[in-house]
């Protein structure tokens, strides 16, 4: 059982990350699908995966990191890390299981964080950074109503070769905006 209902969204539930989670959050990130579409280079043990849960929700982070459930089951993750509370800015990161893909969920769970950041955390600006091949989490960020603001030029190395990265912003008046 993952931990307490935090945020509710149209089609998804936000709760707290427990410990038992550990095992989907660390099988997920390396399926091969989910692991091309991030930054992440290396495999994750379940150790790993344990200790960055530990040290992204210790008491003195200002990171927020949720599972991503669906009628209870969880489906993926999604958080808010570089917060700035003096600028008033924080980049929103997200994965979910491949068998979830294309039901909303990831853009539901994003609109749902990003309401929470300008609501509750005074963030004036959450901004997402996707590599330029992951079309996928393009729509998600474009659906929630983000916007493309440029490109960092060969910004990422993966698969052999330098790609570009796309940063996408969405300010705290624009949140109802997306599709």
């Amino acid at each position: 059982m993952s931990g307490p209902v935090f945020l509710r969204g149209e089609t998804v539930t936000l709760r707290t990350i427990a410990d038992e989670d550990v095992p989907f959050l660390q099988e997920t990130v390396n399926h091969p699908d989910v692991r091309h579409g991030l930054s992440a280079s290396q495999p994750k043990t379940e150790q790993a995966e344990r200790e960055w849960l530990e040290s992204e929700t210790a008491l003195d982070s200002e990171h927020v990191h949720l599972l991503v459930c669906v009628d209870g089951d969880p489906v993926g993750t999604v958080g808010l890390i570089s917060v700035s509370t003096q600028a008033g800015t924080a980049e929103i990161g997200y994965f979910l299981a491949p068998d979830a893909w294309g039901n909303g969920y990831a853009t539901d769970a994003a609109r749902t964080l990003a309401a929470y950041g300008f609501q509750e955390r005074r963030l004036h600006r959450v901004y997402a950074k996707v590599l330029a091949g992951n079309e996928g989490s393009q729509r998600v960020l474009e659906k929630a109503g983000f916007e493309r603001e440029g490109a960092l030029r060969d910004h990422w190395f993966r698969d052999g070769r330098h790609e570009d990265v796309y940063v996408y912003g969405l300010l705290a008046g624009e949140l109802d905006r997306g599709e």
